[in-house]
């Protein structure tokens, strides 16, 4: 615990309702956001953050591309060998129309750009979550 001017003054203060104290607020999520931001870049972290979060993490990320028969690709990216490449097209057939459209228009590129930037970044990224070679547990 810190005392609540130290937490005013880092800005990231919530008030516990339970106990009435002040602490520090730091997510995962955006703790993950600095690091893969540096990876990656701000407006490609943000998205890949999106993809995650709507497939309830990585496995979730796994699952959908294993059951859209991308299963060698992204267990590729999980595992300690190199990255297999993934062309915009099966990442339109992974993710779906919809997502895509979504987070096309959330990071105010097109459908095609967007699938272009996530071919290069989303390996790069789940690679990076899993440096083990292996799911993190969630």
């Amino acid at each position: 615990m810190i005392d609540g001017r130290e937490a005013a003054q880092r800005g990231r203060v919530r008030e516990d309702r339970f106990e009435g104290t002040l602490e520090t607020q730091e997510t995962a999520m955006g703790l993950f956001d600095g690091v893969l931001g540096g990876i990656v870049g701000g407006t490609m972290a943000s998205v890949v953050n999106d993809i995650l979060e709507r497939h309830g993490g990585v496995q979730g990320v796994v699952s959908q591309f294993e059951q859209n028969g991308l299963g060698p690709t992204v267990r590729s990216w999980v595992g300690t060998d190199p990255n297999a490449p993934i062309s915009p097209t099966d990442l339109h057939r992974a993710l779906g129309p919809d997502l895509l459209q979504q987070l096309a228009a959330k990071a105010g590129m097109s459908v095609p750009e967007l699938t272009q930037k996530l071919a290069q970044v989303l390996p790069q990224a789940i690679d990076h979550l899993t440096p083990a070679g292996s799911i993190p547990k969630a």
